[in-house]
């Protein structure tokens, strides 16, 4: 079903954007704990054409109310997913960030997101949280952590319809987690080279797709990774 609440968009006009908020304890601008939108996420939006919009994490969350006005939604990177989501205890010492209010915040968002069909791109956690909703699970740590690494992925499949004229792509990536049981409805595209899934395309007819990676960290080096955001942002337009 297709949300019918969305208010209709000037094809001169920026689409919007919905981007949940991290949650971060402090920054250096605030006296307390803070919401935050990485810069260069909200700037790789806005040069790919759309309008990059913050969205509180609430307990109480009505999507359908919050979202009236908005063409599409991006799940971005964050802390780990608590593991009780997918049905496992922490298995890890390196499990960091585990916050119950943003699960809840980001888990009923990507359920939004998929029953309205609504264009959808999911960045590093945010493709967790997708896997882990609709029935995956995940690997609480990699034996090798991809920390600010720098790599070269294949795709296998349906690299056009992400703005791609290659099927290798240079990426950047900063996770220490990964797809572990590949939610069913699922499809895998992108591979890293040691096997770990790297992108996806998410069940239904509406442009929804999910990448391990960081588009953000080199988009203005790799122009490729603007192009996937450019894709998204067509998405939305509609």
């Amino acid at each position: 079903m297709k949300f019918s609440g969305k208010v209709p968009m000037s094809r001169n006009k920026r689409p919007r954007i919905a981007i949940p908020a991290r949650l971060a304890e402090s920054t250096s601008a605030t006296r307390f704990s803070a919401i935050v939108t990485a810069r260069k996420l909200a700037e790789l939006i806005w040069d790919a054409g759309g309008e990059p919009l913050t969205f509180l994490p609430v307990s109480d969350i009505q999507w359908g109310e919050r979202l009236e006005a908005i063409d599409g939604i991006l799940l971005p990177g964050g802390a780990d997913v608590d593991p009780a989501r997918y049905g496992e205890v922490p298995q890890s010492e390196h499990l960091y960030g585990i916050d119950l209010l943003q699960d809840q915040a980001d888990f009923s968002l990507l359920d939004f997101a998929i029953q309205t069909a609504m264009p959808l791109l999911t960045i590093c956690r945010g493709t967790q949280v997708a896997n882990v909703a609709l029935g995956g699970t995940l690997l609480q740590h990699m034996a090798k952590p991809h920390i600010n690494h720098r790599s070269t992925i294949e795709f296998t499949n349906l690299e056009s319809e992400l703005g791609l004229k290659n099927s290798s792509l240079s990426t950047s990536c900063f996770h220490h987690q990964a797809i572990d049981r590949l939610a069913p409805g699922i499809e895998s595209l992108a591979f890293a080279a040691e096997g770990h899934i790297e992108a996806v395309r998410y069940p239904g007819d509406a442009w929804a797709y999910g990448l391990q990676w960081h588009p953000e960290d080199n988009y203005k080096q790799v122009p490729a990774q603007l192009d996937i955001a450019k894709a998204f942002i067509a998405a939305a337009r509609g």
